[in-house]
């Protein structure tokens, strides 16, 4: 559609011409879906319909930075609690207790952090009994 609808032709005919002489040509010939109905019409209308699908088709996820460090947090403290070594798990720790200060000394984007550093001798402790045994 590259040319502007001529004043005095009604502008249902002109959209009208316009996709017929488009098909006429062949462009909506290998579109993908065609004869599909089309996908989640029986949802709800959501304004961002098309990056949420964008990001799904391309597995794409986007969290909040705040969220992103608690998600983070969360999954050191797992990957800790199955450290081979207590180095291993210090390591872990300690990097992510960095990030922790960072972010508590110049907020994050997003609903608040409601994270502090790990004690990590107290865990390394619960770690040396879990493996003493």
């Amino acid at each position: 559609m590259t040319e502007r609808k001529p004043p005095g032709v009604d502008f249902e005919t002109w959209v009208d011409r316009q996709i017929r002489e488009a098909t006429e040509r062949g462009e909506f010939a290998d579109l993908p879906g065609i004869g599909k109905p089309l996908a989640h019409l029986d949802r709800p209308y959501d304004e961002l319909w098309w990056v949420k699908d964008k990001m799904s088709r391309e597995h794409l996820s986007y969290l909040p930075p705040s969220l992103a460090l608690r998600k983070e947090a969360e999954d050191a403290l797992e990957k800790a609690a199955d450290a081979p070594s207590e180095a291993a798990l210090r390591r872990i720790l300690t990097a992510v207790n960095e990030r922790i200060r960072a972010a508590l000394r110049t907020p994050l984007e997003g609903p608040p952090l409601n994270l502090v550093p790990f004690d990590i001798d107290e865990i390394a402790r619960k770690w040396r009994e879990q493996h003493a045994s």
